[in-house]
């Protein structure tokens, strides 16, 4: 038997990345999956977004463990939208037991547009866009009446600051809020929520070579290697970034009966940057 037998987890920015690795994650614990992502590219994102077919891959890996999955195209900035896609995940699935808020994006430095709106953007894909999540799947959690769980995917940047300005480390922050508001109002219905704050992760957000740049701005075209040298100042422990199965693995003690107690949480996987 599996950790999360007979449980739906609504999964967002799950085309790629950490998202798939959360559904394929939760898949295996026995979990059926919705999953969404824009899918698209924003234009003050300077490093390539998910795809449909990327969508299509996580798809794919969760039916190739015996499990369901409802993929849904969805923004979440999109109220409705995200209303609408969650509602026809549980009218495929039949329930829903766990949200793990997880788009995001970072415009660091993005020459496309000005620092205004890339902050404005930055804010409304992962604080807003983690609250419209909510939003969207509270009355299910709820209506269902065996309580159920909500991860914020966070970052280091949520209990640190990065500085930049470009909003990401304002809306990292922003969310560790979201949550103890969330955590203190869900309680009496046993619905759990936490927060989990990764360092860098190996995920196309951070290998690009736009990232690689900020990273090591003392080079015009940085390589993975160089680049990696930047990564591991950020870390106490000698590793330029974790696994996005480290922060699966994190959800998933977080969404199971191990973690039943275990809520207003901010959880670091952050190979000990903290105490840097």
């Amino acid at each position: 038997m599996g950790a999360l037998d007979g449980k739906v987890a609504l999964i967002t920015g799950a085309a790629r990345g950490q998202g798939r690795s959360h559904a394929v994650a939760l898949a295996a614990a026995g979990a059926d999956i919705v999953a969404t992502d824009l899918c698209g590219q924003m234009d003050s994102v300077p490093y390539p977004m998910a795809t449909v077919e990327d969508l299509e891959a996580t798809a794919k890996e969760v039916v190739s463990l015996g499990r369901r999955i409802v993929t849904v195209e969805a923004d979440v900035r999109d109220a409705q939208a995200m209303v609408d896609a969650t509602q026809h995940g549980v009218d495929e699935l039949g329930r829903l037991d766990i949200v793990v808020a997880n788009a995001g994006i970072t415009t660091a430095g993005s020459p496309a547009v000005g620092r205004v709106q890339a902050f404005r953007d930055v804010l409304d894909v992962n604080l807003t866009g983690a609250f419209l999540t909510v939003e969207a799947a509270r009355p299910h959690l709820i209506a269902g009446g065996r309580g159920g769980s909500i991860v914020l995917t966070s970052s280091l940047a949520g209990l640190r600051s990065l500085g930049a300005g470009s909003g990401y480390t304002e809306s990292k922050h922003g969310l560790v809020g979201l949550m103890r508001s969330l955590a203190i109002e869900l309680a009496p219905h046993l619905i759990r929520v936490n927060s989990v704050h990764p360092t860098t992760v190996a995920t196309p957000m951070i290998l690009n070579e736009y990232l690689y740049r900020q990273f090591r701005p003392d080079l015009e075209h940085p390589t993975l290697e160089e680049a990696e040298v930047g990564l591991s100042a950020l870390n106490l422990m000698p590793v330029p970034y974790v696994e996005a199965s480290d922060i699966s693995n994190a959800i998933l003690f977080l969404v199971a009966d191990t973690g039943r107690y275990v809520t207003g949480v901010t959880l670091p996987i952050d190979a000990g940057a903290l105490l840097k």
